[in-house]
Formats: structure tokens, C-alpha cells, sequence
């Protein structure tokens, strides 16, 4: 028996029921599902780190972008709320296109 005790995907208990194995889960509270949404961010964005190919950027991105996703259903937070403020922050302090490193400050 291998033993996880993280946050998964709605879909994980019927895929692993379907390859014929047994899986022992719960349904977290409220404030475990915050909780674990937190720590699930770290990992996906751990992830996204460590992926060596666009291939596999592409998928860990998914993932992270499917975790945000549900922290701000989760807070009551509109996606159209996080594009303003994304879009206002752009405008007043810019993007990453420039790729500037800032070194020092005197």
C-alpha cells in the first residue's frame, strides 16, 4: 500500500477504482480544503521549476493554472476580479517582457 495524503483531482478515486485498485480518501472541510490548496500550490509551483521541456511546462502550468483556479472559487474571488487587478498592475508597473534584472538600489 503506498500512502500519499495530499489534495488530488476530483476524477483520481474512479481512475484508480478503474485500474482495479482500492483507494481510501475523505472529503476535506472547508478550512483543510484552504489549507491543503495552499500546499497543492507549492508542489504545482515546485513543478513548473523542475520541468525540463516545453512538454512538460505545458502540463505542470496546467496544473497550476487549475489550482489558482480553485484557491480563488474557494475565497470567492472572480477570475475577472484577479484579470483587472493583473491588467492594473501591468499598466502601472509593467510586465516581465523587458526581462529586467534589477541589481541594486542606491
Amino acid at each position: 500500500m503506498k500512502t500519499f495524503m495530499k489534495l488530488v483531482r476530483d476524477r483520481i478515486p474512479e481512475i484508480i477504482e478503474a485500474a482495479g485498485k482500492t483507494a481510501e480518501f475523505e472529503i476535506l472541510n472547508s478550512a483543510q480544503f484552504a489549507q491543503e490548496l495552499d500546499k497543492k500550490l507549492l508542489e504545482e509551483v515546485a513543478e513548473v521549476v523542475e520541468a525540463a521541456d516545453k512538454t512538460s511546462k505545458v502540463e505542470e502550468l496546467a496544473d497550476l493554472l487549475e489550482v489558482i483556479y480553485a484557491i480563488a472559487e474557494n475565497s470567492e474571488i472572480s477570475l475577472e476580479e484577479i484579470e483587472k487587478v493583473r491588467l492594473s498592475k501591468r499598466e502601472e508597473r509593467g510586465g516581465f517582457d523587458r526581462r529586467i534584472w534589477l541589481k541594486s538600489v542606491s
